[in-house]
């Protein structure tokens, strides 16, 4: 069994690879799908969240209206308000995802695919925490791969998928540079990983370099002891 970490910043093509390895044969557990499916009426985080930041970012049908917290967040500078009371509770849920993908195939490879667990980690750092899910993340995975690329490339690919039609594009282009400032640089992330894929260039090149990372992982799992735990 391995617990793999799958990051890279907004625009790297995280998501590109993660869908690779799961072609490959990889568990993967994407990390915003269990913050959304967290965030929805009746769970803990999202009234945390409305008490936190206001009835503003309820819609009128009761659910979160996510645009307008994100502007909140990134504008005012709340981000780590709002990754406080989302993280941790992901972080259980990535947990209670592995032991079930575990107990079904002790050889697994499992890919939490997470855009800040870099930044998870310097957050909690920056508060002092020690013994909290946040602090300990990094003990909780055995490999972190990180996927880069130029960050110019990145605001161009998030511009492209955000705004399509290339209506808004300078707008989607400014959200991205915002997002970025909150994030990582590749360089720092790349010196902390175990393996880093490069994105700049063509998607042949990144099947290959997912190919060969997908090999060592499959032996690193099938190499690994069968009684890590999260816990």
């Amino acid at each position: 069994m391995l617990r793999v970490g799958l990051t890279g910043g907004l625009g790297s093509g995280k998501s590109t690879v993660a869908a690779m390895l799961r072609e490959r044969g990889a568990y993967l557990i994407e990390a915003d799908a269990l913050g959304r499916a967290l965030m929805r009426p009746g769970q803990a985080v999202y009234s945390e969240i409305v008490e936190h930041f206001g009835p503003e970012v309820v819609q009128p049908n009761g659910q979160l209206d996510r645009a307008r917290l994100a502007e909140l967040a990134f504008r005012d500078g709340r981000v780590q308000d709002l990754n406080a009371i989302v993280h941790p509770a992901t972080i259980e849920a990535q947990r209670l995802k592995m032991d079930e993908i575990f107990a079904r195939d002790p050889a697994a490879v499992a890919v939490v695919e997470s855009a800040l667990i870099f930044e998870v980690l310097r957050d909690a750092r920056a508060r002092k925490e020690t013994e909290t899910a946040m602090s300990q993340l990094r003990g909780r995975l055995d490999r972190i791969v990180v996927v880069t690329a130029p960050d110019e490339l990145k605001i161009a690919r998030y511009a492209a998928r955000i705004s399509p039609g290339g209506a808004s594009r300078a707008t989607a282009e400014a959200d991205a540079r915002l997002r970025l400032k909150h994030q990582i640089p590749d360089a720092e992330k790349a010196a902390q990983a175990d393996y880093v894929l490069d994105n700049s260039g063509d998607l042949a090149t990144l099947q290959a370099q997912v190919t060969a990372l997908w090999e060592r992982l499959r032996a690193e799992s099938n190499n690994s002891p069968t009684n890590l735990s999260l816990q």
